[in-house]
């Protein structure tokens, strides 16, 4: 069975690859969703001027197949992006990038991360809800135009979207019992 390491990056070429990654694990989401009208992907410029971190998921010949992105602003940490090739899906990817940002994020020193999902795609809240998040609301001015830009790119039409947070502990997983409502079908 193939490895997968995880590791952190600076290097533009790795932004670059993240945009052709997004772009193609966003194929499954716009025809779960049958969106006709998805939003672009942003550039690896875009993403490069962000405040945050990149994490990359190589195979054992290095190729990247996974990524997430974090923002880091305001004195939050959010998950911005996190996105598998669709031939890499179902082997945990997704799931040991998740891990690797709850360590990283607390590493870094922070109490909790936050994130925007599909309450209803499978591999979206549900999914995350596994790794340790639960459904919150957004009330700082940061989370607030995290919702504003999602409004204004019309997210909301193909489904519900809803914030989730983790806490974090020292090494990253939960320190507490969930606290949020259980994500219904």
């Amino acid at each position: 069975m193939p490895s997968t390491r995880i590791r952190l990056s600076d290097r533009s070429p790795d932004f670059s690859v993240a945009v052709e990654i997004e772009a193609t694990a966003d194929e499954l989401l716009i025809d779960f969703l049958r969106a006709t009208d998805w939003p672009p992907v942003d550039s690896a410029q875009e993403r490069m001027a962000l405040p945050g971190f990149l994490l990359i998921a190589e195979d054992d010949s290095h190729h990247a197949v996974g990524f997430a992105h974090v923002l880091e602003l305001d004195g939050f940490i959010h998950l911005e992006q996190l996105a598998v090739r669709p031939a890499n899906g179902r082997r945990g990817v997704g799931r040991m990038l998740v891990d690797a940002v709850l360590t990283e994020a607390a590493a870094r020193g922070y109490s909790e991360i936050t994130l925007r999902a599909y309450r209803n795609v499978p591999w979206n809240a549900p999914f995350y809800e596994t790794c340790g998040f639960s459904r919150s609301e957004p009330h700082s001015a940061f989370h607030l135009r995290l919702l504003d830009v999602e409004t204004r790119l019309e997210l909301d039409k193909h489904g519900e979207r809803i914030q989730m947070t983790a806490q974090l502990g020292p090494t990253g997983r939960r320190t507490a019992p969930e606290t949020g409502p259980k994500l219904e079908p």
